[in-house]
Order: structure tokens, then C-alpha cells, then sequence
């Protein structure tokens, strides 16, 4: 059998935004066929009209975009020689697959009500067992299978609703190979046959899945593990009609912060993290927070979710776009579900934010700069290189270089009490002195004449220093003190030790 060039697809549906587990699912398919030179390919599943969220579409594309992964082929804009790539643009092609089933026997008309089969579920339920529409049961119901042709022919002229069901065997078993789960054995007798085809005219999942895969060409279908269940029934659609099966790969959940249960939205809420790649503005009205707006760096999203349920096997944790590409196998994708770490995902953000130059660091945190007021001049690029490191997100820079813009007004009381002892203002003016002195001579024998004095003076460096900080800072943090010194010039820092000095009184 010839080798078949690699062509995975995502394939989400436009009920609503899209969730991390299912831009992770996008990632290991764009990985997959970046690995292997293949097609990455985005189809849009439709086919749930009742369940259709206006925006959500556009939605998806903008959020994989942003995310760098930018499909081969798709809808709109996207194109590609297999559309269209909408599943409502297609289902004029879905009738004819659904007859051919039935035509060669997998499959058969079935006139059932909702409401019969409602009371079917419930009877069963009060005797202490599930009810199953398959060979145990279908020889009672009101399908094709207990129809003459002539019975059949006359339900389907007069024009009474009905559905095409896919006719599992009785009996036996199917074992199928997953490729990050190994082989699989499902036993028929526990399978249904499930509705492939509506009087509506649109197709369930399960066909116009199998049939799109089959027309695109699809190779490997790596979807969440969700879908394991249906891995059999979707494996005999394709010998049912004939066709070679792609290979099968399913994810692992992306777990709650807990470790415990699917992370979900109401997680995000209560933990103040994002679910969502891109703020998503529902129809409701409500704004729910997304990765890009809260200031996380794309490659930063990504590389966390690379690693969220993937390990190479050694000790890296970053990577860029095409470092994931060589490294990613399915063989190397974890079986059990992957806990989500919110501070992890701050850590690996800091990450990229550290490996910035100074320059693309300035115009990251700009926008929060020009917010506060600030102007974005030679000083302002100066402070930002200063605590760069310090910072995770663009906020930051207000937490950790907003004094350097603005003189403190307050003092952390918490710091005051343990740094500023009684005799510490004293020594506070002589060191302002000093530094008035020596600023000009550089920070090296600034530095010098300030710990000279106070080792001469027979004073705890750790206290006296701290409550320069404090003078100069408002808290006990920041850079080296004579970095600070230096950025702020002598007559800022002059200034806010004299302004200390008065409002402390000690």
C-alpha cells in the first residue's frame, strides 16, 4: 500500500468560543503535519444548526491566527482544492453516502418517535438497565428492517419523519489501534446504532465526519478523547463503504487546576485565569477574558500548551514554534489527563517576557505606560530595561517600575517596622549628602562612600540600605539601590530621602 502524504484536520463546531483544550487539540494537529510535512487543515462541523453561536466562527479562525497556527486549507479566505469546508456547504453530497448504506445493508430507515423511544429509556431505567436501540432491540422498533418494501415505500411517500441508522453487527468484537492509546477492543453488543441521517436533510456527526475525512483525504484524525467511544462505530462507516481508515490518536483531557474533572470555564472564573485564547464578547452580552488580552506573549500560550500533555522526554520546557515541530510524536503524548497549572502558565509567560530585547520589551508594555500617563521617552526606555526581568505581563511595569515615575507618598508600614529604627533618619540625610557629593563620579564610588560610611558608622547593612529603599521606593523592593539611584538622578533621590525622612519622623 502506497504511503499517504499527511493530511490531519481540526474540525471544531461554531457553538460557541474556543476553548484551550480545543486550541491544544489544533496544536498537536498543526505539530503533527509540521512534523511530517503534511496539510493542517480547518473544517468547520456545522451540522447542529439549533446550536449555531453568531461570531463563533469567525472566533475560531481570528483565535488560531493569533495563535500561529495558520491553516493549509479552509473556509473563506483560506481556500484549498478539497471545499467547500463548511459542513452546511456540503450537505447536498450527504443523502446519497447515507442511501449507499443502506443500499448495501450497514444501514436502515427508522420511523420511531422521539416520545416512543423517551418512554423505551424510561421503562428500561425503572428495571434497572440502559436501553440500547441495536440488534437486541431493533427487531421490535418501527424500522425498514420490519418492513416490507411496499410498507417501506409507503412511510417514506407519505412524507412521515425518520432518521437513517447505521446497523451495528450483532455480535463479535473490533479491536482498533489508537496511536497514543495502543489497541482498543470494543464489544459490539454494547454498541448502538446511531442516527446518521435526518429527514431534515442534514447529516448527524458521525457521517459527515466520515465522509468529509474520506473526500479531504484525511490521513490521521487526532481529536479530544471524547470521541474515543465513537472511534468503532466511525471505523466500520469506513469498511462499510469500502474506504481506507486514517489512524486514530486520541488526546488526553486538559484537567481542572485541582486535578480532578475537565477544566472548564466556571474553573477560569473562580481561579482568575482565562479559558479562551481571545476575549469573546457572547451574544448575552457577556465579555469573558482571553490569553491575548491579559498580555500573554503567543508563543508563551503555546509552548504551554505543547507541554501540556506532550513530553520530549528530557528536561526542556522551552521551545520555539519549529524546536515543537521537529520534537512532536504522538508516542510522546501522555494517555492520563493533564492538570492545569495557572502559575505555571504565569512562569513560562515571564519566560518569553525575559528573553525579550529591551527594545520589543518598551513597546510591549507601552500601551500601559501612555495609559498612566507616562510619556515614552529616553528615561521611560530606561526604566523599563531596568525591571524587565522582574515583570510577567505588561500591568507589571506600574507594580514594578511605577516609582521610578511617580515619588512614593506612602511607606509600607510592614517594611517601616522592621527596616527604619530609631536613628535611621539621621543617617538617611548624611547619606543624601554623600550621594549629592559623589553622584557625579559614577555609580561605582557612589556606592563605595555610602557603604564606607555606614560600615564606619558600625550599621547593619541589610537595615540601612532597605530603608534607603524604602525612601527612595515606598517598600522594601526594586533593583540594586544604586541602579535606582542612578535612573532617578541626584536631585530626585535627594529629594524623596528628605520626603522620607519628614513623613516617617523617627
Amino acid at each position: 500500500m502506497t504511503e499517504r502524504r499527511v493530511r490531519v484536520r481540526f474540525a471544531p463546531s461554531p457553538t460557541g468560543p474556543l476553548h484551550i483544550g480545543g486550541v491544544r487539540t489544533a496544536l498537536y494537529n498543526y505539530l503533527f503535519a509540521r512534523h511530517h510535512g503534511g496539510d493542517f487543515i480547518l473544517r468547520i462541523e456545522d451540522t447542529d444548526q439549533n446550536r449555531y453561536v453568531e461570531g463563533a466562527e469567525d472566533y475560531i479562525i481570528k483565535s488560531l491566527l493569533w495563535c500561529g497556527l495558520t491553516p493549509d486549507e479552509g473556509p473563506g479566505d483560506l481556500g484549498g482544492k478539497y471545499g467547500p469546508y463548511r459542513q452546511s456547504e456540503r450537505k447536498a453530497m450527504y443523502a446519497a453516502y447515507a442511501v449507499e448504506l443502506v443500499e448495501k445493508g450497514w444501514a436502515y430507515y427508522a420511523f420511531d418517535t422521539a416520545e416512543e423511544l423517551d418512554a423505551l429509556r424510561k421503562a428500561a431505567e425503572s428495571e434497572g438497565r440502559a436501553f440500547i436501540y441495536n440488534s437486541s432491540t431493533r427487531s421490535t422498533l418501527s424500522n425498514s428492517l420490519n418492513m416490507t418494501p411496499e410498507e417501506l415505500k409507503e412511510k417514506l411517500d407519505s412524507g412521515v419523519s425518520y432518521v437513517i441508522r447505521f446497523k451495528i453487527p450483532a455480535e463479535g468484537d473490533i479491536t482498533i489501534h489508537d496511536m497514543i492509546r495502543g489497541d482498543i477492543t470494543f464489544h459490539m453488543s454494547e454498541l448502538d446504532d446511531k442516527v446518521l441521517y435526518k429527514s431534515d436533510g442534514m447529516p448527524t456527526y458521525h457521517l459527515a465526519n466520515i465522509v468529509d475525512d474520506h473526500t479531504m483525504d484525511i490521513s490521521h484524525v487526532i481529536r479530544g478523547e471524547e470521541w474515543l467511544a465513537s472511534m468503532p462505530l466511525h471505523v466500520l462507516l469506513y469498511r462499510a463503504f469500502g474506504w481506507q481508515a486514517p489512524e486514530f490518536a486520541h488526546l488526553p483531557l486538559i484537567l481542572k487546576p485541582s486535578g480532578k474533572g475537565k477544566l472548564s470555564k466556571r474553573d477560569g472564573d473562580q481561579g482568575g485565569f482565562p479559558v479562551f485564547p481571545l476575549e469573546w464578547h457572547a451574544p448575552s452580552g457577556e465579555v469573558y477574558s482571553g490569553y491575548r488580552e491579559r498580555g500573554y506573549i503567543q508563543g508563551a500560550f503555546i509552548n504551554m500548551l505543547a507541554l501540556l500533555g506532550w513530553n520530549d522526554g528530557t528536561e526542556q520546557e522551552i521551545y520555539t514554534v519549529e524546536e515543537l515541530s521537529r520534537a512532536f510524536t504522538l508516542e510522546k503524548v501522555g494517555k492520563s489527563g493533564a492538570r492545569f497549572d495557572p502559575e505555571k502558565t504565569r512562569w513560562f509567560n515571564q519566560q518569553y517576557v525575559k528573553a525579550m530585547s529591551d527594545e520589543d520589551f518598551f513597546s510591549f508594555v507601552s500601551p500601559v505606560l501612555k495609559a498612566n500617563g507616562i510619556g515614552c521617552d529616553e528615561y521611560a526606555q530606561k526604566v523599563c530595561a531596568l525591571v524587565k526581568e522582574r515583570c510577567s505581563f505588561p500591568e507589571d511595569i506600574m507594580e514594578h517600575g511605577g516609582y521610578f515615575f511617580f515619588s512614593p507618598t506612602e511607606y509600607d508600614p510592614q517594611a517601616l517596622k522592621k527596616r527604619w529604627k530609631e536613628g535611621t533618619s539621621a543617617h538617611l540625610m548624611v547619606m543624601a549628602d554623600i550621594i549629592s557629593r559623589e553622584f557625579a563620579a559614577g555609580k561605582q564610588v557612589m556606592h563605595d562612600a555610602v557603604i564606607g560610611y555606614a560600615q564606619g558608622e558600625g550599621l547593619s547593612l541589610g537595615l540601612i540600605m532597605n530603608s534607603l529603599r524604602i525612601a527612595l521606593v515606598g517598600a522594601a523592593k526594586g533593583p540594586e539601590i544604586f541602579d535606582i539611584i542612578e535612573t532617578l538622578g541626584v536631585e530626585e533621590t535627594v529629594s524623596r530621602i528628605h520626603r522620607a525622612v519628614d513623613v516617617v519622623k523617627i
